[in-house]
């Protein structure tokens, strides 16, 4: 089995019967949301329902045999359990690489337990060390946003795919800003946040409460203090 696909399955140990689970994006995610499915489907869960975090991972819940319910139903989730692209020693988080960060810290704000689950390479002492951070803008003057943020000191790309500027599930753009290791994260959180047209950022901060990594020495469960 996969590592990754371990780590997923620990994560799912923590689903119980009853729950309200929130189901991240991304490859990792993916086989915890298999699980589930596998779960309820021997009958080891039962009156489990998800949230998913992305139109992607809402078909692919359906395919599984994952029952779906909305925020106006469910307003707070028992736990989610999502990817990462960067975790640093406080468990704060970079996530965005697959577009759906907006969806994904909503999900992540509404849940008692968001746990994530990770290879040990996303493991780094200051977020923006490997990976650019996200930042999702509406399409209205955009380049004026681009402009604020290489103000702030980062080197910025507008994500596309298949030839075309990507969007979000939302129809907004993603802007990838390459920072380098940030000292003072909280503080560019803020500065990137109170920017008009700036919808949000991939730091994803104080969110993880608990974070399981896998490495070729097995798993590791790492929980905020």
């Amino acid at each position: 089995m996969h590592l990754k696909q371990q780590a997923a399955y620990r994560a799912v140990d923590f689903v119980e019967s009853g729950m309200i689970v929130g189901l991240g994006e991304g490859s990792t995610a993916i086989w915890a949301i298999r699980r589930i499915g596998e779960r309820i489907q021997a009958g080891d869960l039962r009156d489990v329902i998800g949230i998913p975090a992305s139109i992607h991972i809402e078909h692919e819940a359906w395919r599984v045999g994952i029952p779906l319910t909305t925020f106006d139903e469910h307003p707070v989730l028992d736990l989610t359990i999502d990817g990462a692209d960067e975790v640093d020693p406080d468990l704060n988080l970079i996530k965005g690489g697959g577009g759906a960060l907006l969806r994904e810290k909503i999900v992540a704000q509404a849940s008692r337990r968001e746990i994530i689950v990770v290879d040990d390479s996303k493991l780094v002492d200051q977020l923006g060390t490997t990976w650019a951070i996200p930042v999702e803008v509406i399409a209205f003057g955009w380049k004026s946003q681009m402009a604020f943020l290489e103000s702030l000191g980062a080197r910025v790309t507008r994500r596309m795919k298949d030839g075309a500027a990507f969007q979000t599930d939302q129809g907004n753009l993603i802007l990838d800003c390459q920072f380098g290791p940030v000292p003072n994260i909280d503080l560019l959180a803020e500065q990137i946040k109170a920017r008009a047209g700036i919808v949000e950022h991939g730091l994803f901060l104080g969110l993880a409460t608990d974070v399981i990594v896998a490495g070729a020495e097995g798993l590791r469960h790492l929980r905020r203090e």
